[in-house]
């Protein structure tokens, strides 16, 4: 039970008005609640801060609103820097979760063998599930390492990312030097690599929900290809930074 209390939630946002008050009402439902809610700015322009200044969950919960660099990796090692719990988990700000989430996340890593672990993320918008995205992306948490890290598979290795609600031990977390800050994407699948090192990483048979913001811009058959063409060219050993060119920001 002791570690139930001591999970810290990091939130990274940048223009998120459109998204984040849905999830913090969520977060409002936890049964039992997080240690802490960190959410991390990167520079918003639109009413984010104000959403999070407004949000009821103050009044539940303890928030701590930090300002940083723009940029996922920094704005999580900034968070996961002033987190007081002994679990750190990462939550995009359009991402929907449990109301038992602290609970699957203590239950999971009571066993010592797992290092890091995540959900099943359905990808659905206001009208429609994108129930191909969704099963592409669940997918390639196995399909991926398999193909390009096979020794490393065997021995526990699955790909999260972030849409899949990433969570770890404080202490694993920063003997692996946390996200790489030089990275634009794919910083969660490297901190898999790393993490894979103190143990199995391990999908959740639990889902959460995330925006479909992406694929309904791009449409169903460009998005599954580009998340297929990146993550096979990063597995190939291309660049993270000169695969960014083809992922753009979605607000």
């Amino acid at each position: 039970m002791a570690l139930r209390s001591n999970v810290s939630i990091i939130i990274p946002t940048l223009n998120e008005g459109a998204y984040l008050a849905r999830s913090l009402r969520h977060l409002m439902l936890l049964d039992p609640p997080a240690k802490e809610i960190i959410v991390v700015d990167g520079g918003s322009t639109d009413n984010t801060l104000e959403i999070v200044r407004k949000s009821e969950i103050f009044a539940v919960q303890k928030v701590c609103l930090l300002s940083s660099l723009a940029g996922r990796s920094h704005q999580m090692n900034a968070g996961a820097s002033q987190a007081t719990g002994d679990i750190l988990c990462f939550l995009h700000a359009d991402t929907l979760v449990p109301d038992d989430l602290v609970a699957v996340i203590a239950e999971t890593l009571s066993d010592s063998k797992i290092a890091c672990g995540g959900f099943i993320s359905i990808m659905a918008g206001p009208t429609q599930t994108r129930w191909s995205t969704t099963l592409h992306n669940a997918l390639k948490t196995y399909y991926a390492p398999l193909l390009f890290r096979p020794v490393q598979f065997f021995r526990g290795l699955r790909l999260l990312f972030g849409d899949q609600v990433m969570f770890c031990r404080y202490q694993d977390f920063w003997d692996c030097d946390g996200f790489d800050s030089t990275l634009p994407i794919m910083e969660d699948a490297d901190l898999c690599v790393r993490l894979a090192k103190k143990g199995k990483i391990k999908q959740v048979n639990r889902t959460v929900q995330s925006s479909d913001r992406r694929v309904a811009q791009w449409g169903v058959l460009k998005a599954n290809f580009i998340y297929l063409a990146i993550g096979s060219l990063w597995g190939m050993g291309v660049s993270a930074v000169r695969l960014k060119r083809f992922y753009e920001d979605i607000r």
